[in-house]
């Protein structure tokens, strides 16, 4: 029986609770979500399927035409009852409102999204919309013209050189944790030390980072197999100080030979860690040692991006480094990166000291 992969778990997780999610929204949707299933990779449909049932929600509590709806009895031709300022004001309630707790229904808990969450959520109702309209199943698609919020371009945070040794140092040395902190530092420093020095000099995604199993390492070349966001496998390069930080993790690992976990980065529970526990760690180690910014996984990989792009100006090379299928994304994430080489380039051009040079030359004929 072949050996099932991380991304095998996860995917076969998301389609779990999609099947569960599809028994809370109208039946309508099952074909929406066929649809979806055969083009993305099943997170997608997971995360319209949250964000459909909450567009529902306020329309069986805020649109006239849904009064006497329930949300097993909504079907898609009721949708064409619902104009672009329906969902203008959808997107607007998603500022701020309350849902009963889930598991204390007596209690509200108030929610907030900002004009990230809300552009997701209407490009989930959009994406709806479209296949409906495609399909022929509604008669206009008020969600394209429906006003969409700005988004604004957030500059890249990223670590100078020192600023990446204080965070390495923090993690090899466990200075500034507390005591109980400390306690459980020195049972999973060189863990630690290999992740973080493995995302710092690959850019992997940290999804990627904990999907590696042991036989994906290959030490003659430097280089560890990972899936990417798409599903297809790279073989991604590292340097010695990396090789280094992932032996001595490793000679440390092998000190359990009863383990049978394929996974190269184990939890304190000998199962393979998972991603919310490496962005926790990241976090701990960040707040002691770079503490004017917010430091996450995917900082880590900015920083990277950053160092790639301002060693080779190649923005086709810092794409493929990233895994990024389209290199305008990579262009957008380090347009500020070329700015700030355009600054510093037109600071280095002195015009009064060539003129006295030049005054120089005319004296000295």
């Amino acid at each position: 029986m072949a050996e099932r992969t991380y991304q095998q778990e996860v995917k076969e997780a998301a389609i779990h609770r999609l099947r569960a999610m599809q028994k809370e929204l109208p039946p309508f949707l099952d074909d929406f979500f066929v649809y979806c299933l055969n083009i993305y990779s099943p997170r997608t449909p997971l995360a319209y399927s949250y964000d459909l049932k909450l567009f529902f929600t306020y329309l069986l509590e805020n649109h006239p035409a849904f009064q006497e709806k329930t949300m097993q009895t909504i079907e898609a031709c009721d949708l064409d009852q619902v104009e672009a300022e329906d969902i203008d004001r959808f997107v607007a309630w998603l500022s701020l409102y309350t849902r009963p707790d889930e598991k204390n229904p007596d209690k509200q808990i108030t929610y907030t999204n900002n004009n990230n969450g809300k552009l997701r959520k209407l490009s989930s109702v959009r994406s709806l919309y479209k296949y409906l309209y495609k399909r022929k199943k509604v008669k206009a698609n008020p969600a394209a013209i429906a006003d969409a919020p700005k988004i604004h371009d957030k500059p890249v945070v990223r670590m100078e050189v020192n600023e990446m040794c204080d965070f390495l140092d923090a993690v090899e040395t466990g200075a500034q944790l507390t005591k109980q902190q400390k306690a459980f530092h020195e049972k999973t420093k060189l863990r630690d030390l290999a992740i973080t020095t493995l995302l710092l000099g690959t850019g992997m995604r940290v999804s990627e980072c904990v999907g590696i199993n042991i036989k994906d390492l290959d030490f003659t070349q430097n280089a560890v197999r990972v899936t990417r966001k798409g599903g297809d496998e790279s073989m991604i390069y590292f340097g010695q100080e990396v090789a280094s930080a992932l032996q001595n993790y490793l000679a440390e690992r092998k000190k359990h030979p009863d383990d049978t976990e394929p996974a190269l980065f184990l939890s304190l529970q000998g199962k393979r860690i998972g991603v919310r526990s490496v962005q926790l760690l990241v976090k701990k180690y960040a707040q002691t040692s770079v503490k004017l910014k917010k430091i996450t996984p995917h900082k880590l990989r900015s920083t990277f991006g950053t160092n790639l792009y301002q060693d080779t100006g190649d923005i086709y090379l810092v794409a493929a480094s990233l895994g990024h299928e389209d290199v305008n994304t990579t262009t957008k994430h380090y347009a500020a990166i070329e700015e700030y080489q355009k600054q510093k380039a037109a600071q280095n051009v002195h015009l009064r000291q060539q003129e006295a040079e030049h005054e120089s030359v005319k004296t000295s004929i």
